[in-house]
């Protein structure tokens, strides 16, 4: 059966997103020095730069996720804190770059590293942060979770040159956009859901359950991310309308249109992902509506977040099982 928008409660994404995390306040409070500590280095550059995107306002929306899963399989140990802190910290890495390699300027409302500070200081102070991640998880002692870490941070860097390759490509079709947002945005969710099961000593079904749990769930929250740029509100997204355009992503709804719209419509849309066509932005817009491609990427997202939610059959009923439902309903549902 095919999704519904009704499938899925749509509250306010703020409220929505707190009650979650209350969850796990107490854990997300010793995450958050966990991250600073962490953060520091004897090079004044590195600290500042460091400080202005991890304190940028962000969810921390994975961290959270990586707590509630050790909650819903009973973890009692500290490495939780330690992941969760890590997983933020690729996380940021990845913001560094991609800010980078997208020539972006605005983040979260900000003004992004690269256009404070310059490409040159975003990379290293990237860079930085990778590392710093690793020297944790040799802290933390365990191979799998290395090696889970490891795999993820190689997969998300070939997402990143996948997308590379799709930039200003008007024949990317969705089996290709896909395999791009599953590299490089829904692995880190299946790993900060799967080492929970690692950490947790779980079973074999419970950590997959998780893991499938994870993927479906940044896949749903990539592809709501899609919607938004194209009928999301600039001062709640905290970045301008069209940026994907403006860097000739061709994602979902504009290969919706490619597929799906008349002559003209395909026309106009391929001419903008070649041209960074952002002074057709409306046009193409209008293009989105009136061949309903919102609507197709809220299906495709809707029945991520349904997949997402089935995996998690294999955990017990209890309050963090309820809290990672409710991050399948605000991964759809979020407004930024």
């Amino acid at each position: 059966m095919s999704a519904t928008v009704n499938d899925l409660k749509t509250p306010a994404s703020g409220d929505f997103f707190a009650s979650v995390t209350d969850l796990v306040r107490e854990d997300m409070a010793s995450v958050d020095r966990c991250i600073r500590s962490g953060l520091y280095s004897d090079v004044p550059l590195i600290n500042q730069i460091s400080d202005y995107i991890v304190g940028g306002g962000g969810k921390r929306l994975r961290p959270a996720l990586h707590l509630l899963c050790a909650q819903a399989v009973g973890y009692r140990g500290e490495h939780h804190i330690k992941l969760a802190a890590i997983i933020e910290f690729i996380h940021t890495a990845t913001l560094l770059h991609d800010d980078v390699v997208d020539e972006s300027e605005l983040r979260r409302g900000k003004d992004t590293a690269n256009a404070v500070w310059g490409n040159a200081a975003s990379v290293l102070v990237g860079d930085f942060l990778y590392s710093r991640a690793f020297q944790m998880m040799v802290e933390v002692d365990q191979m799998p979770v290395m090696q889970i870490l490891s795999d993820t941070t190689n997969t998300i860097a070939e997402g990143e040159v996948m997308q590379l390759l799709n930039q200003g490509n008007p024949d990317t079709d969705e089996a290709r956009y896909l395999a791009v947002i599953r590299c490089k945005t829904a692995k880190l969710f299946e790993a900060a859901a799967e080492l929970a099961g690692v950490i947790g000593g779980v079973s074999e079904p419970v950590q997959r359950g998780l893991a499938n749990y994870g993927m479906h769930l940044g896949l749903a929250f990539q592809l709501a991310d899609d919607m938004l740029d194209y009928a999301g509100d600039t001062r709640e997204l905290g970045k301008n309308l069209g940026d994907d355009l403006a860097e000739g992503k061709p994602t979902l709804p504009l290969i919706h249109v490619l597929r799906e719209g008349n002559e003209q419509q395909r026309t106009l849309v391929r001419n903008a992902i070649e041209n960074d066509g952002l002074q057709d932005l409306n046009l193409v817009i209008q293009a989105i509506k009136d061949t309903q491609a919102l609507d197709y990427t809220r299906e495709r997202a809707l029945a991520e977040a349904q997949m997402a939610r089935a995996s998690l059959d294999c955990l017990a009923p209890g309050p963090a099982k309820d809290g990672l439902i409710t991050l399948t309903e605000l991964a759809v549902s979020r407004r930024s």
